[in-house]
């Protein structure tokens, strides 16, 4: 059997392990970090000054100090040191600077943008994938100006959505 969980290393306990109470509150602490995480600021080389127990952030690419290769990983401050969490892919985390959802996708964690197939509202559809382009209005024996303007204004505002092409 193995001595740590697949996902997140969080220790197991062991037939006949002595003091259990350590693993196992290391177990807890580790877990407290990494659900439902929520980091201060995203990308982060140096460790904060002062930072309050329980505080998180994402390690930047070229982290300092005692941050030194754990780059992208999250570092959460326990009053004692600090505890760092490899992400998992799929892991999201709060980003509360900038008040979004952001995801590590195996080698980066994104720019609070989140990659879905539809966005639904109280169960209904409100966009799906992009759709192809729409023609502007074009021919006809009568020329209705302000009709094809509205329709053109429009079709510019689906396309500044990135609803069509």
């Amino acid at each position: 059997m193995a001595e740590t969980s697949a996902r997140f290393a969080l220790p197991f306990l062991m037939p006949g392990q002595a003091q259990k109470e350590l693993y196992h509150n290391e177990a807890l602490a580790s877990l407290d970090a990494a659900l439902h995480a929520s980091v201060v600021e995203n990308a982060r080389n140096d460790p904060p000054g002062s930072p309050a127990v329980g505080e998180s952030w994402i390690v930047g690419a070229a982290p300092t100090g005692i941050w030194g290769a754990r780059e992208m990983e999250l570092a959460t401050w326990s009053g004692a040191g600090w505890r760092f969490t490899a992400p998992v892919p799929g892991m999201m985390v709060w980003n509360q600077l900038d008040e979004c959802w952001m995801y590590w996708n195996g080698s980066l964690w994104s720019d609070g943008s989140l990659p879905a197939t539809a966005l639904r509202i109280a169960g209904q559809q409100v966009v799906g994938g992009r759709q192809p382009d729409v023609a502007s209005p074009s021919g006809g024996t009568v020329i209705d100006g302000e009709a094809r303007a509205a329709i053109d204004q429009l079709i510019a505002t689906l396309k500044s959505h990135g609803l069509i092409d």
